[in-house]
């Protein structure tokens, strides 16, 4: 029998994987000409109008707007989109709890989806059997930095008059047929959150590539301001919600080292999709081929169910995080989540009950992750992740 370290054994490693956030004097420096400048705020605009070219530069959009966070930026789109109080937008229940905390803020319903057994991804089948007289978007989550089935939506979607909102707040710099998300439905979001691969501490980003539904989202996070138009001239009931110059700089900085993180995770996750499918009762996720390029925020993968019979999840990531291992255990599905059931149902006087077994299952018993900045590591780290993986499993 295998003596784990959390019985006492010796730990497969005790080193420490990379840190996050990586920067240097280049936001440093960034920083001091913001500080020097004494224009703070994000009404100054220096720094922002670069930081908006570069990353929509990075994903082929025609418009950037940024914003305070990402999840106001799910409401700002969706809001940009014609969305209102009582409509409903489609989403999935395997997500950050912003995604359906978003359209909340302003009155709207988030209905649940189910996500597809192999990827964990919005099932578009499920998607269309949820449409009514009341939808009015749909909002792919591209999770872990993988690319939902934009194909399928965007055909339902053309099919019923919907609107497309990506939440790619886990997906910088992923691209799917060659399209960098955010520009593949009618407007794409992103999140610059501490833990996300471009990190500013907060901020966030809409991207589009229709001028009007820019416009609209530009004016809806500068108090309803519009373009061109004067300081005290407000059109529409907007508010501030601006990033500052001081994240915009950090932003500049991260995004200069993107490219090569991005090859250094990519080329890490195929290691460890080949080590891990050797290893019985473990599974890792499929991916389409239509995703041309994987974010990787996440490595996402799975434990059999026979395996999730034997062991709890959370006993699982306990004994790989005494191996050494940061795994974590993941999300708790959505549609379970009763602060998310109540609101929904203060808004519409009825309780929802929408089944999603994949994503409870997957919340529940077998779906864990490694964050992207483990995914920074060397060939040796991802061995390590095997052989410890590996080892529990054996003991079981």
């Amino acid at each position: 029998m295998t003596h784990l370290a959390i019985d006492g054994g010796t730990p497969v490693r005790t080193k420490a994987f990379p840190e996050w956030p990586i920067f240097d004097n280049l936001e440093e420096r960034l920083l001091l000409e913001v500080l020097h400048s004494g224009q703070w705020g994000g009404a100054n605009r220096n720094k922002l109008p670069e930081a908006e070219k570069l990353f929509a530069e990075l994903h082929d959009a025609k418009h950037a707007v940024t914003v305070v966070n990402g999840t106001v930026a799910i409401t700002v789109a969706l809001q940009a989109a014609g969305v209102e109080p009582g409509d409903e937008v489609i989403v999935p229940p395997y997500t950050f709890y912003a995604t359906a905390a978003a359209p909340l803020m302003f009155g709207a319903i988030p209905v649940f989806a189910d996500v597809e057994e192999n990827t964990l991804l919005i099932d578009p089948d499920k998607v269309e059997a949820l449409i009514t007289p009341r939808t009015k978007a749909i909002i792919p989550v591209h999770i872990g930095g993988a690319v939902a089935n934009m194909t399928k939506l965007k055909a339902i979607a053309d099919k019923h008059g919907l609107r497309i909102l990506e939440d790619a707040a886990q997906a910088v710099g992923a691209r799917y047929n060659g399209a960098g998300v955010g520009t593949i439905g009618d407007l794409g979001t992103f999140s610059f959150q501490s833990s996300k691969n471009i990190n500013s501490g907060e901020g966030g980003m809409i991207l589009t590539n229709n001028e009007e539904l820019a416009d609209k989202a530009w004016s809806l996070i500068n108090a309803g301001r519009i373009r061109k138009g004067e300081w005290y001239q407000h059109e529409v009931v907007g508010w501030n919600l601006r990033m500052t110059e001081f994240q915009a700089a950090i932003l500049i900085g991260q995004l200069s080292r993107m490219e090569q993180q991005m090859v250094t995770r990519e080329k890490n996750a195929r290691l460890l999709n080949e080590m891990l499918r050797d290893i019985d009762g473990i599974r890792t996720l499929d991916a389409d081929p239509q995703i041309t390029r994987h974010a990787y925020h996440l490595y996402i993968f799975k434990m059999h169910q026979e395996l999730a019979e034997k062991l709890s999840k959370r006993e699982f990531c306990q004994k790989l995080n005494a191996e050494g291992i940061p795994v974590h255990e993941g999300y708790v599905a959505l549609n379970q989540n009763r602060a998310i059931s109540e609101a929904v149902y203060k808004l519409t006087g009825t309780a929802r009950h929408d089944s999603c077994p994949i994503a409870e299952r997957a919340c529940e018993k077998e779906a864990m992750w490694l964050a992207q900045n483990v995914l920074l590591g060397n060939e040796q780290d991802m061995e390590d992740i095997a052989k410890a993986i590996r080892k529990v499993v054996q003991s079981v």
